[in-house]
């Protein structure tokens, strides 16, 4: 398993594409959800050719089931904010340890912001739920941390989750995301964690910005 804290994914470099941001509001083909939802909007945001990928995916699911996106763009001061917290975290039920087994540890559920997919606008966190809106349940809660049933591959699950995390994945692979595996709803493309593993030879997108943000100004959600 590579994991984001892995230095194969930071010397990854990125030969920024430009591709804009594009709000998720505004496209009708895929379901929104709010729970991450900030002033900014933020949390709405995807590179371009993520949320090409994303409605074309859609299409290849079961009739009767959608996408339900929870949270695209993450500014990096709240990525940073989110890191540091979890190795305090892991800090205080296992004080002394090495500086570098809690960052290799905190980025197994949340990535170190200097390379964060989200950070990017190329990662989504999504799960399925049925046309009318209503979500299934896929064995841990969206942005659950430090279970095994997180996993994407966990065999711990039950065969009926296991059953709709393949349909889910199975969709995004196919149009080109890439799944973290100790998260089954994040998926991404184009960001260096997307390049390492597929082989490509850069990254295509770098840390984003919506237009007409400022770096810097984050509302604290979460």
């Amino acid at each position: 398993m590579i994991l984001l804290s892995d230095p194969a994914v930071s010397r990854m470099p990125i030969e920024e594409s430009g591709e804009a941001l594009l709000d998720l509001r505004t496209v009708p083909a895929l379901r929104l959800d709010t729970r991450m939802a900030d002033e900014e909007g933020c949390y709405a945001h995807l590179r371009l050719s993520v949320v090409d990928r994303l409605v074309v995916a859609q299409t290849l699911l079961p009739p009767a089931l959608r996408f339900l996106v929870i949270e695209g763009f993450r500014p990096f001061e709240l990525q940073a904010r989110y890191f540091a917290a979890h190795v305090e975290r892991l800090r205080a039920a296992r004080p002394n340890l090495d500086p570098a087994w809690y960052h290799r540890q905190a980025s197994r559920y949340i990535s170190p912001p200097e390379v964060a997919p989200h950070v990017a606008g190329a990662a989504v966190d999504l799960t399925l739920c049925e046309t009318d809106g209503s979500e299934l349940w896929l064995g841990t809660a969206v942005n659950d941390t430090d279970t095994e049933d997180c996993h994407t591959a966990s065999t711990a699950v039950s065969d009926e989750v296991r059953g709709r995390r393949r349909i889910l994945g199975e969709a995004l692979t196919t149009v080109g995301l890439v799944n973290y595996p100790t998260e089954w709803w994040h998926w991404s493309y184009g960001d260096r964690y997307w390049a390492c593993v597929t082989g490509a030879p850069a990254a295509r997108y770098g840390p984003a910005e919506p237009a007409g943000r400022r770096r810097g100004d984050v509302d604290g959600a979460r």
